[in-house]
């Protein structure tokens, strides 16, 4: 059934799109602020961001029972969420520990249930339709009990993209229906706490798979969004039932039933909507700030801020939230990123990272043809989430080699080894799927903005995927050694990439994956 990866979905190129240059703006706060002109910008102080370094940081995040990073503190956001728990993943995995999460979950519902006043804590679960339902024991089962004891609290969403349809929804196999298109976005948010990362929740990503990860605390504009997001893809998304059957909301048109156009029209309304209020929310808000400070009074009192206890510090931090939803004609994301690559000055260093090395041509021509010196970081086969697979996945990663090897002859032809290294990540018993950038600025140590999120920078990241990132733009230098630290301990983990690499007996690569790969790259 292998031969069927080679149907693939005809999309139309991407556009030009030009984009503001990343010169100092005028009122001299930083120099992306350009990028609020497409997307939300939210201004916080950086005692607010914590970055997370490793795996079991980021289940500890995700389970404990003080706030701290210890062991149990992913639990206790759980546990201790009062209005609101928000979780979108590719899927939720089947392990004891994926289990523990559902039992916290269940839990907090419980202590809602039993309060003296009315319950208000609501759980919105947002999953991939193909990835979760894969197998007996999935994603659905493992959450349909919540739905069945709380019907009127929990919702469980799972996006089925609308590429995969007709007779290529019935022709294509489980596991293999996942290349088409996928629900992507990785957001875990409890109350006014949210976390960014490109893990999924499964165990493997709590032990001995290394991505990334960042805390917004205290941050409700920015959980708000994040909430509306979801709210807005599970709206267009399949619901699923106390029965383990799913259906559509009411009145919607169905992703692979229903008309195409209509639904993928109905899709970019909901969430560039959400994209648009918010960025107008945070406009007046920046304006009624800018104003007040201009005149001399501020906008509460000191008594009042005193009274109240809400008084914020000036922000010396500002997030972007960047969209890519190419199958509903958002592309934010894919915008952004090739204008911070285009703009990069001579000097700056970009630090790229990707799990799957798998660029799209528009992403290489800029890093080959661009002035910045350029480090990207990629797995080394051993540590590829798909080394050992079975069957035909178990060629993906001499796939990935064949491709970096192509890469780096270009890089050779151009004599650019100097200006742009690749380095493989490699850890005995680990994988590897961190992605991101970090960007520092010409004669600086310290990175200024880094990208964190979903994305692998590949052709179904910009193409067929739901993916969502964050730019996160700093001044503060306590910030910026964080960033700096966990780009220097991922990268520690790594070997400089040479002619040498390719003529290792595990980069052999076979005659059949070298003709099956340009076929089928788009795919993964």
């Amino acid at each position: 059934s292998s031969w069927l990866l080679l149907a693939p979905l005809l999309t139309s190129p991407a556009p030009v799109i030009t984009a503001p240059p990343c010169s100092l703006c005028p009122e001299g706060a930083h120099r992306f602020q350009w990028i609020r002109n497409l997307v939300p910008e939210f201004g916080i102080s950086s005692s607010h961001v914590k970055v997370l370094s490793s795996p079991a940081e980021f289940y500890e995040l995700l389970k404990a029972t003080e706030p701290e990073f210890t062991f149990c503190w992913f639990q206790a956001q759980i546990k201790t969420a009062k209005q609101r728990v928000v979780m979108a993943s590719l899927y939720l995995g089947t392990g004891l520990l994926e289990q523990e999460l559902v039992d916290c979950l269940e839990e907090a519902l419980e202590k809602s249930l039993r309060a003296k006043e009315s319950s208000d804590l609501r759980v919105s679960i947002l999953l991939d339709f193909t990835r979760g339902s894969r197998g007996t024991r999935n994603s659905r089962t493992m959450l349909t009990p919540l739905l069945q004891r709380f019907p009127r609290q929990v919702r469980v969403s799972l996006f089925h993209t609308p590429n995969l349809r007709g007779l290529l929804r019935l022709l294509i196999p489980e596991r293999f229906n996942e290349t088409i298109g996928l629900q992507h976005i990785k957001v875990y948010l409890f109350d006014d706490n949210v976390i960014l990362s490109g893990a999924n929740l499964s165990d493997l990503y709590f032990t001995n798979r290394q991505d990334r990860y960042v805390l917004l605390q205290d941050s409700p504009e920015i959980a708000d969004f994040f909430t509306e997001l979801v709210d807005a893809i599970g709206d267009v998304s399949l619901q699923l039932q106390q029965d383990d059957t799913v259906q559509m909301m009411e009145g919607m048109v169905h992703p692979y039933q229903g008309d195409k156009a209509a639904y993928c029209e109905i899709a970019n309304q909901k969430v560039m909507g959400v994209i648009n209020s918010a960025r107008t929310r945070q406009e007046l808000l920046h304006a009624k700030t800018f104003h007040s400070s201009q005149d001399g009074s501020p906008l509460f009192s000191q008594q009042d801020s005193r009274a109240s206890g809400d008084q914020k510090p000036e922000p010396d931090t500002w997030i972007y939230p960047l969209i890519q939803m190419k199958p509903f004609g958002i592309q934010i994301d894919e915008m952004v990123t090739e204008t911070l690559l285009t703009e990069a000055e001579r000097g700056a260093r970009i630090y790229f990272t990707t799990g799957y090395f798998n660029l799209t041509q528009a992403y290489m021509d800029l890093i080959l043809g661009t002035r910045a010196e350029y480090r990207i970081l990629l797995a080394s086969p051993e540590v590829n989430g798909f080394f050992g697979a079975k069957g035909v996945a178990g060629a993906i990663p001499a796939a990935y080699v064949y491709i970096e090897h192509q890469f780096y002859s270009e890089v050779c032809c151009l004599h650019q080894q100097e200006r742009v290294q690749l380095q493989e990540y490699s850890r005995p018993g680990w994988t590897f799927h961190a992605k991101g950038l970090w960007l520092y600025l010409a004669g600086s140590n310290l990175p200024c903005l880094t990208l964190i999120g979903s994305p692998n920078f590949g052709y179904r990241s910009v193409h067929r995927d739901l993916e969502a990132q964050v730019a996160i733009v700093t001044e503060n230098k306590a910030l910026q050694q964080q960033l700096h630290q966990e780009q220097e301990q991922l990268y520690l983990c790594s070997g400089i990439v040479s002619s040498s690499t390719f003529e290792q007996q595990n980069r052999y690569v076979k005659l059949w994956v070298k003709l099956v790969t340009p076929l089928i790259k788009n795919f993964f």
